[in-house]
Formats: structure tokens, C-alpha cells, sequence
């Protein structure tokens, strides 16, 4: 999943972008408004991180901008201003949710991940299968046949990238463009690294490998 987050606190955002990368999340950061909303629109995004008090153009008009212009990606607010009144106005400007600082990591987490949830509508894709194996999007549980498959934040990002594309090469620029961030070097390893330990968990005991290496070409999950 990729987030924008605009924050102007230096401190603040590199803490809440090591938080959510831990999580699997690819960050793209900008520290104030003006940037922010030429990313916001320039981009896609699953959701936004918005803080209510950025340079050049307040985290309120920025919401106001992208809903007038029919942007419907989720933000979050996140601000000092803790108001009743403040917390009215941030929502009435179209925000889907709204988080007073200080705030708890893991509170910002669940509300991130409701707000997503919320948009997607009662439709969204909770589950994803190829074959016999099976992801759960909400409590994250992965299995092959009845072998359950402990996974870290990183790995279940990458296989569940897989298995929205099954059947299909995923080339290394768009693992590093929606797993990872753009700032990798493009020749690094730690995409090999990665499929390799995926590799290990998900194919390990079975008689068929399901993650195929295309040289020169990318990977490929197959059922």
C-alpha cells in the first residue's frame, strides 16, 4: 500500500515513516503543502497522512482542493489541534478521519487501515487465493494447503503484490515501485533476497515451486 504523508516536523515524519515502512507501507514524503498537494495529484495513492498545520498550504485546503477536483483518496488527519471545533472543521473539509497528537503508533495504524477498509466499500477484497494458496488481508494469515506460513511485513507485502497479479511477470521496477520505495537502486539485491525467502516459506515441502524467476524478466506466481 502506498501513502503520502505531509509533515513538516522533521522528527514526527521520519518516526511515522519507520513505523509504517516496519509495516509493509511505501512512503512518499513532502514537508510542505504546496508539494504535497502537486504530489496528491500527480500520483496515486491508497490513502494520505495530512497534517493540518504545513507551509505554503495549510492541510485543510489541501482536503478541500483534492475533494473539489473529485480526489476520493483517504486522509487522515494528523494535528496538534485537538479542538472539538478544529476536529469539525478538519472533517467537514473532507477528511475521513482525524488524530490529535501526541498519538498512539498502533491507534494510527488501525484508523489507517479502517479509512482504507471504508473507501474500498463493502466489496473490497478481503481474501486472495491462487490456487492452494490463501492470504487474509485483515488478520494476515497466509497457507498453503493447511501449512501456515509465518511471513514478515515485508514478505507479505511482496506475495501479496504476487497474488493480485497472479499469472502475470512482475518486472523488479514495479516491485520496487509498489513494495518498495523509489529510492532503491534499481540494481540492488534485495528484491532477489526477498523472493528468495519467500521462496523458501512458501514452496518449501511442496512438490511444485508456485514462484517462478523469469530471467530477464522478472517473477511470476503460479498456481
Amino acid at each position: 500500500m502506498k501513502i503520502l504523508l505531509i509533515e513538516d516536523d522533521k522528527e514526527s515524519a521520519k518516526y511515522l515513516m519507520k513505523g509504517l515502512r516496519e509495516h509493509g507501507y511505501v512512503i512518499d514524503h513532502c514537508d510542505n503543502g504546496k508539494d504535497g498537494l502537486f504530489m496528491a495529484t500527480t500520483e496515486p495513492y491508497d490513502a494520505m497522512i495530512v497534517d493540518r498545520m504545513v507551509p505554503h498550504v495549510d492541510g485543510v485546503t489541501i482536503i478541500q482542493t483534492l475533494r473539489a477536483s473529485g480526489n476520493e483518496t483517504p486522509i487522515l488527519v494528523l494535528t496538534a489541534l485537538d479542538k472539538v471545533e478544529e476536529r469539525v472543521k478538519g472533517l467537514k473539509s473532507g477528511a475521513d478521519d482525524y488524530l490529535a497528537k501526541p498519538y498512539s503508533f498502533t491507534e494510527l495504524l488501525a484508523r489507517l487501515e479502517a479509512i482504507t477498509r471504508r473507501k474500498a466499500g463493502e466489496k473490497a477484497v478481503t481474501k486472495l487465493a491462487c490456487g492452494e494458496l490463501e492470504m487474509d488481508l485483515l488478520t494476515r494469515m497466509v497457507k498453503r494447503g493447511d501449512k501456515i506460513i509465518d511471513l514478515q511485513a515485508r514478505e507479505f507485502a511482496l506475495l501479496e503484490y504476487l497474488m493480485r497479479n497472479p499469472g502475470t511477470v512482475v518486472t523488479r521496477t514495479m516491485l520496487l515501485e509498489k513494495v518498495w520505495d523509489y529510492n532503491f537502486d534499481p540494481q540492488t539485491n534485495v528484491i532477489d533476497v526477498h523472493i528468495s525467502r519467500l521462496r523458501q516459506k512458501i514452496d518449501k515441502g511442496f512438490s511444485k515451486s508456485m514462484i517462478q524467476t523469469l530471467r530477464g524478466a522478472g517473477y511470476k506466481l503460479v498456481a
